[in-house]
């Protein structure tokens, strides 16, 4: 059929054809080793996104730290041009909305929404499926609408911080259900992690401090306060878009044309926070507790979150770096949320703009609260500058 032409080619009877040799064979082991290569790639894939699915569907498992979820509003666009640098500058109007969005209020006594973050990615799913279910060694007691939300939030980012994202309500509303009920409710931490929740009711909670006493008297306490008369607002804003009907001074005072505040009404009542501060120092030593300025949370988040960080034993790794200021909401955003690429703000549902309060109303609310804040300053050892 062919002749053998030199070089050791053969040719076909066709003349000008030439049938070329397949290139010679790789040697065995190379082979081997292509094929184990080849292998080794494709297990890890279905590997990491097998665990990672069921990581993910895992009971408890938290994005920004969180536990049992409910859906989360959309992350807020990107700041509108460049970022300036932090701490922000806030004008008084732009404070009070900025502090309502920073507020709590999603679970709160009267309503219950808890905030929660966009969903986790499948690597951090997976490592986040490790890791054994610890009791709290802190707790964020208060204040509803002071700003624990917020702080929760830029909490979470630090790699050390694992914190439940719903309100637990165990020492408030669930302590029949044991603390093997409430330890389940926690994420997943490893050895170094922080355990944390939030329930801002539980500062003014009588029961609390003997119960959060009796799980752990080492448990770290903190507080994030505002000032009572614009925390009183916006606990009344929440009201009003609930009964839109309702004037202020109804719920404010007993008597109006004499001045008399109606301390039984919540609003009023949870700013009376040296009253409520005496009951926990029966349970535990003032060093155990960290008081959160509501006001510089939103001017200067970093600063605040710096302090927070020391009093929780943490490496100081949240930084202004970490910070946007939002120029439509008037207040600081996350860059990146925990486990997520995009920015971060709180919900629509924060943030609500604050009805027109009557000067005078205002006027004898900040009268009845300055003895209240002068003590509270006493105790804790810090003016808050609320007067």
């Amino acid at each position: 059929m062919g002749q053998r032409l030199s070089g050791g080619r053969s040719c076909l009877d066709v003349p000008g054809r030439l049938l070329p040799q397949p290139p010679p064979p790789l040697p065995p082991v190379r082979r081997r080793l292509a094929l184990l290569f080849a292998m080794l790639c494709v297990w890890l894939y279905l590997l990491v996104y097998s665990c990672a699915g069921s990581c993910a569907a895992a009971p408890g498992l938290l994005l920004l730290g969180s536990g049992s979820r409910a859906a989360h509003a959309p992350p807020a666009p990107g700041p509108d041009g460049s970022p300036p640098r932090l701490p922000f500058p806030a004008s008084p109007a732009t404070q009070s909305a900025a502090g309502e969005e920073m507020a709590e209020g999603a679970a709160s006594q009267e309503e219950q929404s808890p905030e929660t973050p966009d969903s986790p990615s499948p690597i951090s799913s997976f490592f986040s499926g490790s890791g054994s279910k610890q009791l709290p060694q802190a707790i964020i007691i208060g204040v509803k609408k002071g700003g624990t939300r917020a702080l929760l939030e830029f909490l979470r980012v630090h790699p050390d911080v694992r914190a439940v994202g719903a309100e637990p309500h165990f020492f408030d509303r669930s302590y029949d259900k044991g603390l093997a009920w409430y330890r389940d409710l926690m994420p997943r931490t490893l050895d170094g992690q922080i355990t944390m929740e939030k329930t801002p009711s539980y500062f003014v909670t009588r029961e609390a401090p003997a119960r959060i006493s009796a799980m752990s008297k080492d448990t770290k306490l903190l507080v994030v306060v505002r000032d009572p008369v614009t925390r009183a607002v916006s606990d009344y804003t929440q009201t009003l878009s609930k009964r839109p009907d309702i004037p202020s001074e109804s719920l404010a005072f007993r008597n109006r044309p004499a001045g008399l505040v109606d301390r039984s009404w919540s609003a009023i009542q949870i700013g009376l926070y040296a009253e409520h501060l005496e009951r926990w120092l029966r349970h535990f030593p003032a060093r155990q507790m960290l008081f959160v300025s509501g006001e510089r949370l939103v001017r200067d988040p970093a600063g605040e979150l710096g302090r927070v960080q020391d009093f929780l034993g943490l490496k100081r790794i949240i930084s202004d770096k970490h910070f946007y200021f939002n120029q439509t909401k008037g207040f600081p955003c996350l860059k990146k949320a925990e486990g997520s690429g995009r920015p971060h703000c709180l919900g629509k549902t924060k943030g609500r703009p604050h009805p027109e309060i009557d000067a005078q109303v205002l006027r004898q609310l900040r009268d009845f609260y300055r003895p209240f804040n002068r003590k509270f300053y006493q105790m804790t050892g810090h003016d808050f500058g609320w007067d």
